[in-house]
């Protein structure tokens, strides 16, 4: 029997995170309705629920509650309550959610950048299919 320091690694295949290290990111940040949701707070600051739902769009309130539970579980936005009648929450994005702000303005500059290449590229192989 080998010592546990003969052990070998764990091959990328074996586990995800080695093949692709920025896959549980992309998987908690950039799954649907969440980059809207911090991208809002980051843009407008704290916010009610409403006026959320209003800037963001087409998306349902249960998908939106469901979306801000998921985010402040996993630290990235701080629900407040405020005991009053009748009773009032408001969203913020958190010191951990506003680490994304370099990421976010990245890939907004990449968009800018690289969409309308996106886009002919895109036209180019539809023509040829």
């Amino acid at each position: 029997m080998s010592s546990p320091s003969a052990r070998t690694a764990p091959s990328p295949a074996a586990d995800p995170v080695l093949a692709c290290p920025i896959s549980p990111v992309v998987d908690l940040v950039f799954s649907r309705w969440t980059t809207p949701i911090l991208w809002t707070l980051h843009a407008h600051g704290r916010q009610r629920f409403v006026e959320l739902q209003r800037r963001i769009g087409s998306v349902t309130p249960k998908v939106l509650t469901q979306r801000l539970r998921q985010l402040e579980r996993d630290g990235l936005v701080v629900r407040t309550y405020f005991p009053e009648v009748p009773p009032r929450v408001e969203y913020e994005i958190s010191e951990l959610g506003s680490s994304l702000a370099p990421l976010f303005a990245s890939l907004a500059d990449w968009s800018q950048g690289h969409m309308p290449e996106v886009d002919r590229a895109r036209s180019r192989y539809d023509a040829a299919n």
